[in-house]
């Protein structure tokens, strides 16, 4: 039963014996219980995003037709399903654990098995990995449809699996159930916090030509006034050509394109800058017109924009994030200075609302970048083990 004898980079402290490698055959067996009867109509699907989910949330409807359940397999609490339609996130097929604690039915395309001697979180989390996707790419292909895959019974249960001793099993099953509930956790927070910034841009800015936002700070009650940002900016200039023999991995002053990850930063100069900070940026060449403050002198490239005035640099991001900006273009968009000086953006008479609202949203991002790092950094120990 034991073909090879494994031992892992990382273990539990306590665990020292040699893992042993088993064919799927030896640990799991193949479901060819038919729904004979009707006893089950709830109908299952096995999503590589969702994971197995009843067909009708999936859908919003029921997909099999009564008529042919009775040829569907029986699923159990427990049971693993393998689905041979590849995508991008499951090149070979996803294959997920019903945890669903029901029985339903799966379709005869599926192929249903069902785990002994094997603690099933380990099972399922190594699944999850892509230790298995080897074997599946050397012993089977596309098919006839490219979008599914094909492997033979007899040879998908062939797959070898590794297997360490029953404790350590649970030990790494209850270790990864844990990072998979904190990115989970984290990304429920970041998902809601952009949420809430998309709904706060859309209440504590004027809209539809209101000088009036649904949202205030107390004490603030004045309408505010249509300005044009040519009109309010003392300088707007776009990033041009650089020097890359002065770029730097590491400086004083970041160089930065139109990228939205990373800041856009490509580099840093050590002496020069263009743009004496603080200020905002906007892109200006494809996905157009996202802004971002800056607070240290930088030179802008590649027809970022950057506008300077007397405005809360905080403020101005995120008024101007606010802008619909639509560019007709037959290739890459482009957003110019004259261009983006045309559009009308509406400012409070008192600058004081305007800080209020910049250092409202500055400790909304500093919250949104926050929780994306965290969640960044549990997904990096998840895929590193």
């Amino acid at each position: 039963m034991t073909k090879e004898k494994v031992i892992p980079q990382i273990r539990f402290s306590g665990f020292t014996d040699t893992w042993e490698q088993r064919k799927l055959s030896a640990i799991a067996d193949k479901v060819t219980e038919k729904n004979v009867g009707l006893q089950y109509i709830e109908t299952f699907t096995n999503s590589a995003e969702f994971g197995i989910i009843s067909q009708r949330d999936f859908f919003d409807h029921d997909i099999a037709k009564m008529s042919s359940l009775g040829g569907y397999y029986i699923v159990r609490s427990e049971d693993f399903v393998y689905n041979p339609r590849i995508s991008t996130s499951a090149p070979v097929g996803p294959i997920n654990r019903n945890k669903l604690g029901r029985i339903g039915v799966m379709s005869p395309l599926y192929t249903v098995f069902r785990p002994h001697d094997i603690d099933t979180t380990y099972l399922e989390y190594f699944f999850k990995s892509k230790y298995w996707h080897s074997f599946m790419n050397f012993n089977g292909d596309s098919g006839a449809r490219s979008d599914r895959f094909s492997i033979k019974d007899s040879v998908f249960f062939e797959m070898p699996i590794p297997i360490p001793h029953i404790d350590e099993q649970k030990k790494i099953g209850a270790f990864l159930d844990k990072l998979d509930s904190l990115i989970t956790l984290h990304q429920r927070k970041y998902d809601k916090l952009t949420k809430v910034k998309k709904a706060m841009l859309e209440k504590m800015f004027p809209e539809n030509g209101s000088p009036y936002p649904e949202i205030r700070f107390k004490g603030f009650t004045d309408a505010w006034e249509q300005r044009k940002l040519g009109d309010i900016a003392s300088d707007m200039v776009a990033g041009g050509d650089i020097d890359k023999d002065l770029i730097l991995a590491e400086g004083q002053y970041p160089v930065i394109a139109n990228a939205l990850t990373g800041d856009g930063i490509v580099g840093y100069y050590d002496k020069e800058y263009r743009v004496n900070a603080p200020a905002v940026t906007v892109t200006g060449r494809g996905d157009v017109g996202h802004a971002k403050a800056r607070l240290v002198n930088f030179t802008p490239v590649v027809r970022l924009l950057s506008v300077k005035s007397e405005h809360d640099v905080f403020f101005l991001e995120n008024v101007i994030n606010t802008l619909k900006i639509v560019i007709e273009s037959t290739g890459v968009p482009q957003l110019t200075v004259p261009q983006l000086a045309k559009y009308e953006v509406a400012f409070p008479r008192q600058l004081d609302e305007e800080e209020h609202i910049g250092a409202f949203f500055k400790q909304l991002d500093h919250l949104i970048t926050l929780h994306q790092r965290k969640l960044e950094k549990v997904i990096f120990a998840f895929i590193s083990l």
